[in-house]
């Protein structure tokens, strides 16, 4: 009988689901689209029944559908849902509340200025590799427990979005040890288990999920499971991680030197490293690939914001609803401006900005206008501000002695060739984009056939990983977004203290 792996990844706004064969290649794909709740400045949330669940379920269904095999063809399942998130549920596996949302949620500032005196800057450091951040889970539990008492009390586990959707499937309660580490610092040790004297200032050690390799079978689809989600009774379900890191494992981020961009509705980075780095500018942990170390770090806003410049200045192009053609006759115009927009810098904070600033309180701006620019200007220089953003990142590594060999770009974003070619002329480096760039759902796919042993290794999962194209740099806006890289570094330190006064 054939083989088939599922791999669903829940995105931002987005959730995105392939079927895969035998030979690694896609015989299906389907996607269910969401909003995103955003009920205060700064408070951004997602329905987990009504959107997590719900979209896996629709999605499994019409993979099953569109595929046309029968459910207990399919070998193994993967799910990656966006990291970071902090969901109570109670012993039922029932939402005690919406799931507060990665570091795009900004909403525990006062939790993390206590945290930071009641261990003070050096302990911080040692306990979380990094200066506390919204990307954290810690506060946002804490910030639960302070504003929210009644959840709090009633709460069994506090779960984030792959643990979630894996006791959906499974009933069983487990996470990822590497986002386990990386997210629910320091309540998890380096050998991914709980430490209960580090839990104090949070949640009780048993409120958290135990730890397991991305790749382990967590358990299998249970008969509830099963009427919900077309899946076969007994179907191997792996572990499951972050977006993030599925879509890292989809392209092959697998060997020391390879750094991926991830252009989604936020952008993260992964550089996979052979040794552990501490920077208070950028996240250093151990890796989901045993043995190996990651450096990661994540701009707030990506596609968000060309998202929002879309639906703010564009509105006429999306009146029919078709935001693929949206999409192409933005890039056409942004490609009729030169490098530089005109003399125009976006600071792309418009959600407040983790790396390399770490700062929740800073803000979007647009700096130099004229009465000579126009719409497709402040689009073209959003797109350089991301770009900007991701050369500071990129020297940061360098700066610390990692040598980025291969740079390869992935995600929603990388439909945009105009966007990919101010990206390498920013950067002065080639970008790979791979032949598959579906993404996480991709990754998600993979890790479930590795789980079950039909890839044997991570490296045997990295073979089947094939390039598309690589977008070289150009010389001709290059002394340019020099001197306006130099400007955009300059921006945010003179004017920190305004936005906050903001």
């Amino acid at each position: 009988m054939a083989a088939y792996y599922m791999g669903i990844d829940v995105g931002t706004f987005e959730t995105k689901g392939v079927l895969v064969d035998e030979q690694f290649s896609v015989i299906a794909e389907t996607s269910a689209r969401h909003g995103m709740d955003n009920p205060m400045p700064g408070f951004f949330e997602h329905d987990a029944e009504a959107v997590w669940w719900k979209d896996f379920c629709e999605v499994s269904k019409g993979l099953i559908e569109k595929a046309g095999i029968r459910p207990e063809e399919i070998a193994a399942v993967g799910s990656d849902v966006l990291g970071c998130d902090c969901l109570p549920v109670d012993e039922h596996c029932r939402p005690l509340r919406k799931a507060i949302l990665y570091g795009i949620d900004a909403r525990a500032t006062q939790e993390i200025a206590y945290l930071n005196e009641y261990y003070g800057e050096e302990k911080v450091r040692e306990l979380f590799g990094h200066p506390l951040c919204s990307d954290d889970i810690g506060p946002k539990i804490l910030w639960i427990r302070r504003n929210e008492p009644e959840i709090y009390e009633k709460t069994y586990k506090f779960l984030t979005g792959s643990s979630y959707i894996t006791a959906k499937l499974t009933g069983e309660y487990v996470i990822d040890q590497f986002l386990a580490r990386s997210s629910f610092s320091p309540m998890y040790d380096a050998d991914g288990r709980i430490v209960p004297s580090q839990c104090g200032p949070f949640c009780r050690p048993d409120q958290l999920a135990e730890c397991r390799f991305v790749h382990d079978i967590a358990g299998y689809v249970t008969a509830e499971a099963s009427a919900a989600t077309g899946l076969c009774v007994g179907t191997p379900v792996i572990c499951g991680t972050g977006d993030s890191t599925s879509e890292a494992i989809s392209v092959g981020i697998t060997e020391p030197g390879k750094l991926m961009f991830q252009f989604g509705s936020s952008l993260f980075f992964y550089y996979c490293s052979d040794h552990l780095v501490y920077d208070d500018r950028v996240y250093g942990h151990n890796f989901t690939i045993p043995g190996t170390f990651s450096v990661s770090g994540g701009t707030n806003t990506a596609g968000t914001l060309t998202r929002w410049m879309r639906d703010t200045l564009y509105p006429e192009l999306t009146k029919d609803g078709d935001a693929g053609s949206a999409w192409q006759a933005m890039a056409a115009r942004a490609a009729a401006i030169p490098p530089g927009s005109n003399g125009l810098i976006v600071l792309p904070y418009f959600a407040g900005e983790r790396c390399p600033i770490n700062d929740a309180g800073a803000k979007g701006m647009i700096f130099g206008l004229t009465l000579e620019h126009t719409k497709d200007h402040l689009y073209r220089a959003a797109l350089e501000g991301i770009a900007y953003g991701i050369a500071q990142n990129i020297r940061i590594l360098e700066s610390l002695g990692l040598p980025v060999d291969t740079l390869i770009a992935v995600g929603g974003g990388t439909r945009n060739p105009v966007w990919m070619q101010i990206v390498a002329d920013v950067i002065q480096k080639p970008v790979s984009i791979p032949k598959v760039s579906i993404g996480a759902s991709y990754g998600s796919a993979l890790l479930a056939a590795l789980g079950i042993g039909s890839l044997k290794s991570f490296h045997d999962l990295s073979l089947v990983i094939r390039p598309d194209q690589t977008i070289m740099p150009g010389e001709a806006g290059a002394a340019v977004y020099r001197t306006y890289q130099d400007i955009f570094d300059r921006l945010y330190p003179a004017t920190k203290d305004l936005m906050h006064l903001l």
